[in-house]
């Protein structure tokens, strides 16, 4: 139901406050095709054509009646320019004649797998229904390399139909929920079946990118409203904008595993909170092991190991030390251990791959640069990734996302390891530790395959 904070709005919003049109990533809208545009709330949910066409603009509804939807365009001074393109997915249609495919929505991962309106039983190509000619067009111009073409890209606002439950009875029809903004990432001609008939027709397969709505995980409708003002350039319509939308207009497909909305997990961690507190003896114990390393880095692979080792214990883990790779052509895996897990008298091996970056303190390892861990790793096998530095927040939330069995092992947690090592085993002398790691370096490395550790 709808949020009643917001049911006493005034529209237009005085000058320099935030629009009250703001569309929120899952909120519930009533969408009754005999609704006025006038009425903010509608049987106790936001109205759906107040939001996206209030009267005081004079602007034709934009309806939801099919799948795919789109107002007429709109001339500007630079052009003709689709203002947007609606699009409505009903889940308890799915698998029915009239709607025999079945959309994905991942919304905590700003990904949408939506397909055209093609139908069993339409009679021509997919760009034959007058849904898809629209997504054909629109992804011509969102697949497009220039700004002039990523300026005119529609954007796709996407929204599910929901089923409301009002005195004990399902009402699926006349609810929807906005879920979000889209960008057409991959278009392609797929063959579906119809598990009605069992006949096979084509149609159109989209996968979508939802943009971030950065704090407030949503859009201004202000910016739709610029998109359907003629009297403005589709450059200047983009006031508006997310910052997400305007950053991809500028930079084109690059841009979007920056822009994609995402939910973050709990255990995705600032910079700051990956390094000692300054001033801390941790900071300076990190201090002046990066100055050490500078200029041997190769040496720090093997305190890398054996913080891998320290660490790895702590949680309970048999761990066992391998060896270190030789320094060129390691392919992304520095050194090697190993952890029985199990019981002694039940245990299974599993190879430990380890990657040691010493690098400024300041600095962030790049999703890249842990990505030449996973590629190595098999099937049952661990990667470990030690550095003097922070983890980037993409590197993190690939690591999440895609489920890769990596401990990351940053600033904060190497220097709390190597000060706890140079306590128990150098009396405190953190310089004759570092200085062991050099000195034992050369008789560590060798040249075995990974999978040898399991026989040590």
């Amino acid at each position: 139901m709808v949020d009643r904070s917001r049911v006493d709005i005034v529209w237009p919003a005085p000058t320099g406050e935030p629009s009250p049109r703001h569309l929120f990533i899952h909120d519930e809208l009533r969408y009754a095709k005999r609704s006025n545009q006038i009425e903010v709330v509608h049987d106790g949910f936001l109205n759906y054509h107040w939001l996206l066409s209030p009267a005081e603009l004079g602007r034709p509804m934009v309806m939801l009646e099919a799948g795919i939807n789109a107002p007429s365009e709109v001339v500007g001074p630079d052009g003709p320019r689709r203002a947007l393109i609606a699009i409505r997915s009903s889940p308890w249609k799915a698998g029915h004649e009239s709607n025999p495919w079945h959309d994905e929505f991942d919304l905590d991962h700003g990904h949408v797998r939506y397909f055209g309106d093609h139908k069993p039983g339409t009679v021509g190509l997919p760009g034959a229904t007058k849904g898809n000619r629209l997504l054909l067009e629109a992804a011509r111009l969102h697949a497009g390399t220039t700004l002039d073409e990523r300026l005119l890209a529609p954007p796709l606002l996407l929204f599910r139909s929901l089923t409301i439950y009002r005195d004990g009875r399902a009402i699926v029809k006349g609810h929807v929920e906005f879920c979000g903004a889209a960008i057409i990432e991959r278009l392609e001609h797929v063959v579906q079946r119809d598990p009605e008939s069992g006949r096979s027709f084509p149609n159109l397969s989209l996968d979508l990118a939802v943009v971030s709505g950065g704090a407030v995980d949503g859009i201004d409708l202000r910016w739709i409203d610029d998109r359907r003002d003629s009297s403005l350039t589709a450059e200047e319509a983009l006031r508006h904008a997310p910052e997400s939308w305007v950053r991809w207009v500028k930079q084109g497909r690059i841009a979007i595993p920056g822009v994609r909305r995402r939910v973050l997990a709990s255990t995705v961690r600032t910079s700051r909170e990956q390094q000692p507190a300054p001033g801390s003896p941790d900071a300076d114990v990190l201090r002046e092991l990066y100055e050490f390393y500078d200029g041997r880095k190769h040496s720090f692979e093997l305190l890398a190991a054996r913080v891998a080792a320290d660490v790895l214990r702590e949680s309970g883990a048999r761990y066992k030390e391998g060896w270190l790779s030789r320094s060129s052509g390691d392919g992304g895996v520095d050194f090697i251990g190993r952890i029985d897990m199990g019981s002694v008298a039940a245990s299974t091996p599993v190879v430990v791959l380890g990657q040691a970056k010493c690098i400024l303190p300041s600095s962030a390892v790049s999703p890249e640069q842990v990505a030449r861990v996973v590629a190595r790793l098999r099937r049952g096998w661990i990667g470990v990734y030690v550095t003097t530095g922070s983890f980037s927040r993409q590197a993190q939330i690939e690591i999440i996302d895609d489920q890769y069995p990596v401990v990351l092992i940053s600033g904060g947690t190497l220097a709390a390891s190597v000060r706890k090592m140079a306590q128990a085993n150098f009396g405190g002398d953190l310089r004759a530790l570092l200085q062991s790691t050099i000195d034992g370096y050369g008789g560590a490395v060798t040249h075995r395959r990974p999978e040898e550790v399991l026989s040590i």
